[in-house]
């Protein structure tokens, strides 16, 4: 795997809205063509100076840190890498966009073809398990892009999907095909795709799990599978990519205490059955 802390560049080509408010931004470049992800997850880290920031890309991470403040050393955004295409030296990355607000969202609806960017990566931790008899994928608009990656590795086996939009018209951006349940949010989010996954029960067999999405959702969802239903750990991938009312920085700051509360508490819950 490359080193994450190396700095590299990609240069946009294309963007395309595949629903309202998802926007996929089409990368290129040599660097781009260097890249061996070895996961279905695998994300990359862009770099985006903060306001007022007296440089711009191209940078390097390290040296800024060496040179400025803390309040000008450059804020990471993480997105997986929905596609790659290393003999065309592209890649695509999914953007989910609420308007102008927010940073690499805001970012991604004003780049044109030309701009460039710098990004660190890629990192990554899972993929789908061949053997398996059956994946169960869960996720929100977040984890569609490794949701959509990981259902192009599936190619044929057998994968149900459950994903949370805002709405009817946010639904697409994955392959066609594939057995998909498509949750409206409701309230607070994640709170429908619980109650969808749930209803669903736990499959039979030998089966995979990857949840991801916002953590409020996870937390509720590591109980249904390890504590109401004894999923064993090891074949469920689950993690919260965001939290409500966070910045990613906040949530990756507190993310350790965060689940290690949840452990604690599963673990009580656990022996009291």
């Amino acid at each position: 795997m490359a080193n994450k802390r190396t700095a590299r560049s990609a240069q946009v080509i294309a963007t395309r809205w595949v629903t309202p408010d998802l926007l996929r931004v089409t990368f290129g470049g040599a660097d781009v063509g260097s890249l061996e992800p070895e996961f279905t997850d695998s994300y990359i880290k862009l770099l985006f100076p903060p306001a007022g920031a007296p440089y711009a890309w191209p940078f390097d991470p390290e040296q800024i840190r060496e040179q400025f403040d803390r309040a000008l050393w450059p804020v990471t955004r993480t997105y997986t890498i929905r596609s790659l295409d290393r003999a065309a030296q592209t890649m695509e990355v999914d953007f989910v966009v609420h308007g102008d607000t927010g940073l690499a969202g805001a970012w991604a609806k004003n780049a044109r073809a030309g701009d460039s960017i710098g990004f660190l990566g890629p990192g990554g931790a899972w993929s789908p398990d061949p053997a398996a008899d059956l994946h169960v994928l869960v996720g929100d608009e977040a984890a569609m892009p490794a949701i959509g990656a990981a259902l192009d590795a599936l190619g044929d086996r057998p994968a149900k999907v459950f994903v949370e939009v805002s709405g009817p018209d946010a639904e697409g951006g994955l392959p066609a095909g594939a057995d998909i349940t498509w949750v409206h949010r409701d309230g607070l989010p994640g709170h429908a795709l619980v109650e969808a996954v749930r209803a669903a029960g736990v499959p039979d067999g030998d089966v995979r799990w990857f949840v991801h999405g916002v953590a409020e959702m996870i937390k509720d969802l590591r109980r249904f599978l390890f504590v109401d239903h004894g999923v064993a750990k090891d074949h469920v991938h689950i993690s919260g990519y965001w939290r409500i009312g966070m910045t990613e920085n906040d949530w990756q700051a507190s993310k350790r205490d965060f689940v290690a509360e949840m452990e604690a508490t599963e673990a009580v819950a656990q022996q009291g059955r």
